[in-house]
């Protein structure tokens, strides 16, 4: 694939986000898209490198990752390949006219059917497997659903059915789950506990799933609603691909109506009021270090909350432009980079640029 071919165009982007730091034009659109969608198109279906993440209970569980995992057996690990075809079916959705949209179409249509799910779920079911991609994988695959859910097309919605019971068995998994998980996960890597909480939660709005939101709501605010002075100085760890910090207020601004939200957010990160307010971005250092390449995921995980604030609060819209930075160190990093990072950030890099829409 020629992925380098279109880094220049990447790099204008990122320079116009610099320049034009309070411009929307950088919202995605079908030229990105068109970029963009390369990159899950080349891991979908290519079975290594792969992550398995499996626990053997003997010598019968030693399978190819796609016999394990019919659909998700691409992208170097299940849960990338869960937001790999997130990515397929928003761009997809978004932009109909994709150059690629019958290639998009075949894979989805090949890979998200009934019987293929029958087999991830008969996976999951497993006693062996109940913790296998707790909550992160979860997280991603509710991800998916609600978003073919809500797309009015005939094949999406087919899909949507096929992948249903899936979905199902996971929200089954973050009800029994939830109780009895009395701290929250705060690092900034897969297990971190307000990210997944979030991507539960709007499935459980959009889905009209009460109960999954009524419990992500009353966990959330066990967790969190006494938390004060976050210190995101501490940010990034080496390691980080969500921002514990951020990820908290974007889950408390879900969950909480304005009159309680505001007051929250002032005393958890009281500095985000500042006019001023400024925050370095994650520097990476080495993007064929699977590990290192985090910090980009990290980048964009801040922008997607600090849009969402100055999007929904204007006494926020400050905040815009910290996001933009953020996302202009990262983005021009992604068409052209290794598998690394390839396999997975073009899913955080395409919530950002949405989330970046006024």
């Amino acid at each position: 694939m020629k992925l380098r071919a279109i880094l220049s165009s990447a790099l204008l982007f990122s320079l116009s986000l610099t320049t034009h730091a309070a411009d929307t034009s950088h919202a995605l659109n079908l030229a990105e898209a068109n970029k963009l969608v390369s990159l899950p198109l080349h891991c979908v279906e290519t079975p290594y490198p792969y992550k398995t993440g499996v626990v053997l209970a003997s010598a019968a569980d030693l399978q190819e990752p796609s016999v394990l995992h019919p659909i998700f057996y691409g992208c170097f690990d299940w849960h990338s390949a869960a937001h790999g075809y997130w990515s397929l079916v928003t761009l997809l959705r978004q932009f109909p006219d994709l150059a690629q949209a019958a290639e998009v179409k075949a894979i989805l249509t090949r890979n998200i059917t009934a019987e293929k799910v029958a087999q991830e779920v008969a996976f999951f079911s497993k006693d062996i497997n109940a913790s296998f991609e707790r909550t992160y994988g979860w997280a991603w695959l509710l991800k998916l659903s609600d978003e073919l859910h809500s797309w009015q097309d005939p094949m999406a919605q087919q899909l949507a059915a096929n992948l249903q019971p899936l979905a199902d068995l996971l929200v089954e998994r973050y009800i029994s789950f939830l109780p009895r998980l009395l701290y929250p996960v705060r690092v900034g890597e897969h297990t971190n506990t307000a990210f997944s909480l979030s991507f539960a939660y709007d499935y459980a709005v959009n889905r009209k799933h009460t109960a999954l939101q009524q419990l992500i709501a009353q966990r959330a605010k066990d967790y969190f609603l006494q938390d004060k002075n976050c210190p995101i100085s501490w940010e990034p760890s080496g390691y980080d691909f969500i921002s514990p910090c951020l990820e908290q207020v974007g889950l408390m601004q879900r969950i909480l109506p304005t009159e309680q939200f505001l007051p929250w957010l002032n005393a958890f990160m009281p500095q985000l009021a500042r006019p001023d307010f400024s925050l370095a971005v994650g520097k990476v250092a080495d993007r064929t270090d699977g590990k290192l390449v985090h910090l980009d995921g990290l980048n964009f995980s801040r922008a997607w909350n600090l849009y969402a604030l100055a999007q929904q609060y204007p006494q926020y819209a400050h905040l815009r432009k910290v996001a933009d930075q953020h996302l202009a160190y990262s983005y021009p990093n992604l068409i052209g980079d290794s598998y690394e990072g390839g396999h997975w950030l073009g899913s955080f890099a395409i919530h950002a640029l949405n989330s970046a829409k006024q």
